[in-house]
């Protein structure tokens, strides 16, 4: 059985901090990398946060939305040209992908989660990089998963992953954001508990 893999990687990691534009490069080495992982047979799946920070930058809007109505609309323009780009430079690695965009109710209610199952093991069997994202155009806030970094753990489950990556600029898991939480402890290791 192939080992399956989630990377996750974080919109200040995919945009220049300057301008809030796509940072090509780091897209190109991520799918290079990403592209012989699934060459060496591999099954990967890509979480991709940056529909936001894209249609932002797209929009020449300074400041991020803070209504929910106005996210739903630049995360929809952002999200068009996050898949436009991840399709050029993996169809030049001749990988096919597949956008996936998930609301938690898609991983709460059991029909939907059985049909994402699904979805993910024909798309991985085909030799498919699925790239996931939060159905921002869709979700309410309620029913937001917080951050790429849930949405990852909750697809590594979903799909049974045996290693999940997280790529960010952060130095380190806390035990809460240390930029709202002063009291935010380092985790240096994570051990998996057996039920």
């Amino acid at each position: 059985m192939s080992k399956r893999l989630v990377i996750k990687i974080g919109t200040s990691s995919l945009t220049q901090p300057q301008t809030g534009h796509l940072a090509i490069s780091t897209i190109a080495a991520l799918v290079e990398t990403l592209s012989r992982l699934r060459h060496q047979g591999l099954e990967v799946v890509l979480v991709s946060s940056g529909a936001v920070g894209v249609g932002c930058a797209r929009l020449g809007l300074t400041e991020r939305p803070r209504s929910i109505s106005m996210k739903q609309a630049v995360a929809a323009v952002g999200q068009g040209r996050l898949m436009r780009v991840y399709d050029d430079l993996f169809t030049s690695m001749q990988q096919p992908i597949a956008q996936v965009l998930l609301t938690r109710g898609d991983l709460v209610q059991r029909s939907r989660y059985v049909n994402a199952y699904r979805t993910f093991r024909q798309l991985l069997k085909l030799g498919v990089i699925p790239i996931v994202n939060e159905n921002d155009t869709l979700a309410i806030e309620e029913l937001k998963f917080g951050d790429n970094d849930t949405l990852s753990a909750l697809v590594a489950s979903l799909i049974e992953a045996d290693w999940l990556f997280l790529l960010t600029d952060v130095d380190r898991l806390y035990s809460a954001d240390p930029r709202f939480h002063a009291d935010a402890q380092p985790i240096s290791f994570i051990e998996k508990s057996m039920p």
